[in-house]
């Protein structure tokens, strides 16, 4: 068989692969099927070289770093149902035996019902989402619970809900390699609420597949979808330093991405009535920087250590990583919206810790700890998205009163 030589580079997340064979062309389109630009079922060399041109030129135009913004998504999201190999249509002990088989036992398969109206939880995430992960349940033991947690995560695309429905399924880009250990859970279990989130170009057909196979098997489930922050990339050009950034800056960074969401949560809305809320990370970090720029955020000294250098800023990198402590932030809005209570209602001391990297770093003050507490319950009151009230003041969502 001739050789193809042929480099074919795709987006962050993904090899750069090597055609040497007409077969290998065959397991890209599986893999990469969007790349099949006249859908004849066969891909050519030269689509494979359009295909490359294309996701280069994505790249280069948005001057992009860190995983892939724009991208391309299997037409088979389009088609109006899954392939029928997909795990979602396989019966609750099929799919435990492909996750035994592939995840081997998972002890949190079954959560017995807790106490005291503890949630059983389930989530998909990437790099935004692991700081309140992390945090998350650190805070619900000092509020006197154990947080059952099951989750699925990635770094970047690969932890976006749509990609974690793929792998978990074994369809597109991951056909006959399924991953169910979300499915395994949901299926076979009692669990009351799952998180997500959120990725670029996302779609409320990405969120209503996992929630229609949630209602089937727990139909009280309900579902909780994390709005992230604003990012430097939202600015054009990219700021070379924080004096050119102001409190205003982010307040409008905050409408413009609060707008997104409006629309998505509107189409679930609709299907889901009731079902979906929003945790306003996105509110409760520009309410921060509302409070560095009043000089009211004790020990923070910068904004974006990226641009302006400060070890202790709110962000570290240009594509919006939190900065130290920011992961209590985040954790603190995450327990804020689930269970409709003020975290400053805590009184007993949360043992966090510090992942590798943050080691070295010095603890935030008592202080900060408690305007992070402050900031996360006024966040969540004044997004209309979290569904949470609380009229009388007292710290407790008026829905448990």
């Amino acid at each position: 068989m001739r050789m193809l030589f042929v480099i074919f580079l795709v987006v962050t997340g993904h090899p750069v692969l090597y055609a040497q064979s007409a077969a290998q062309l065959e397991g890209w389109l599986k893999r990469f099927p969007a790349a099949d630009a006249n859908r004849d079922g066969q891909l050519t060399v030269e689509e494979a070289k359009a295909y490359r041109k294309r996701m280069q030129s994505a790249r280069a135009g948005g001057a992009q770093r860190g995983p892939p913004r724009t991208f391309e998504v299997d037409p088979g999201w389009d088609a109006g149902r899954f392939p029928d190999h997909a795990l979602c249509y396989r019966t609750p002990a099929e799919i435990q035996e492909v996750n035994a088989r592939v995840n081997g036992k998972n002890a949190l398969l079954e959560v017995p019902k807790p106490a005291g109206g503890t949630l059983r939880i389930v989530g998909t995430g990437h790099s935004f989402m692991a700081p309140g992960y992390r945090t998350f349940p650190k805070i619900c033991r000092a509020a006197g619970f154990e947080q059952p947690l099951l989750t699925h995560t990635g770094g970047g695309i690969t932890g976006s809900a749509r990609y974690k429905w793929e792998q978990e399924n074994g369809i597109f880009q991951f056909a006959g390699k399924p991953k169910p250990k979300l499915l395994a859970a949901i299926a076979t279990g009692e669990w009351d609420a799952m998180m997500w989130g959120p990725y670029y170009q996302d779609r409320p057909a990405y969120y209503a597949c996992w929630i229609d196979f949630c209602l089937t098997y727990n139909p009280r489930m309900e579902f909780y979808l994390s709005d992230s922050w604003p990012q430097l990339g939202q600015l054009d050009p990219i700021p070379k330093s924080e004096d050119e950034l102001d409190a205003e800056t982010w307040l409008r960074l905050e409408r413009e991405k609060h707008a997104g969401y409006v629309k998505l949560i509107a189409a679930l809305d609709e299907k889901y009535p009731d079902k979906v809320h929003v945790m306003p990370t996105s509110e409760a970090m520009v309410r921060a920087t509302q409070r560095y720029y009043q000089g009211t955020l004790p020990g923070v000294e910068g904004v974006n250590e990226s641009i302006g250098g400060k070890k202790y800023s709110l962000w570290r990198d240009q594509l919006g990583h939190l900065g130290p402590w920011f992961d209590r932030l985040e954790g603190y809005v995450f327990y804020a919206t689930l269970y409709r209570r003020s975290p400053a209602l805590i009184d007993r001391a949360i043992a966090f810790d510090k992942p590798g990297r943050q080691k070295d770093l010095k603890e935030p003050s008592e202080q900060l700890d408690r305007i992070f507490r402050e900031i996360a319950w006024e966040a969540v009151l004044h997004n209309p998205l979290a569904d949470v009230v609380d009229a009388n003041g007292d710290g407790v969502g008026d829905r448990d009163e």
